[in-house]
């Protein structure tokens, strides 16, 4: 599922591509500083920043992930990053800062497979499917329909494009018929334990994902010790049906 780039290299054009085949690139030991960071995502496209994050001291194109300083560790599911919006961000990069002595990986579903997996039938029944994607936990909360079956603008492949359940809220056949209680089963299908890659972080390591056809995690379960993590995001465009 992972692209490993060599040690420390950070090649925009290489890493792109290999985003749009494999949906995962892990640069071990980068160990650059967050403009060097920026400059690099950058390079990818403009950045993007989802409203309500709060801003890197120092750095505001970026924001930061952590367990530190919190009564109860922090709560992930599998998701995709902003996908409420209309254009929702392509690529989202986390840059480690500070590892737990153990604990703490990012867990991610390739969603290439996920759509593979789907039977003949299913495929043909959900094909031209539009999800209703609904942003959760703001006053006055964004919602877009997208499509269920995306197709990718680098590779052509096809993705199953959804979100967790409580931010994906309806779904709608191409007849216009309403099916809302497939998305758990779509997301049940996406984030099978059978079929996800799990990101041990080690000091100075960037992992970059495309949205567009990832799915990821955070697995708080078992963390002990800090984890601080500078994250990244670079705009995407209009999602494009298959």
């Amino acid at each position: 599922m992972t692209w490993q780039a060599a040690r420390g290299a950070l090649d925009p054009e290489a890493v792109r591509t290999a985003l749009g085949e494999g949906g995962v690139v892990v640069i071990e030991g980068a160990g650059v500083d967050d403009d060097s960071f920026v400059a690099f995502l950058e390079a990818l496209g403009p950045l993007a920043f989802t409203e309500g994050e709060t801003p890197l001291e120092g750095q505001p194109k970026l924001n930061f992930v952590t367990n530190v300083g919190r009564m109860r560790p922090p709560r992930s599911v599998f998701h995709t990053d902003t996908s409420y919006v209309s254009a929702p961000p392509a690529f989202t990069a986390l840059k480690a800062e500070r590892i737990p002595d153990a604990g703490g990986e990012t867990v991610f579903t390739n969603q290439f497979d996920a759509f593979d997996r789907l039977s003949p039938d299913l495929k043909l029944r959900l094909r031209g499917a539009q999800v209703l994607h609904k942003a959760t936990g703001v006053p006055d909360p964004t919602e877009t329909w997208h499509p269920l079956f995306r197709r990718h603008p680098v590779s052509g492949r096809t993705a199953l494009f959804l979100s967790t359940p409580e931010r994906c809220v309806d779904l709608e056949l191409a007849d216009g018929t309403r099916q809302a209680a497939l998305i758990e089963a779509l997301y049940a299908h996406s984030t099978d334990p059978a079929h996800e890659w799990r990101h041990r972080w080690s000091e100075g390591d960037i992992v970059i994902w495309d949205n567009r056809c990832t799915l990821h995690k955070a697995d708080h379960s078992a963390v002990v010790g800090d984890r601080v993590l500078h994250r990244g995001m670079v705009a995407g465009e209009v999602p494009v049906a298959a």
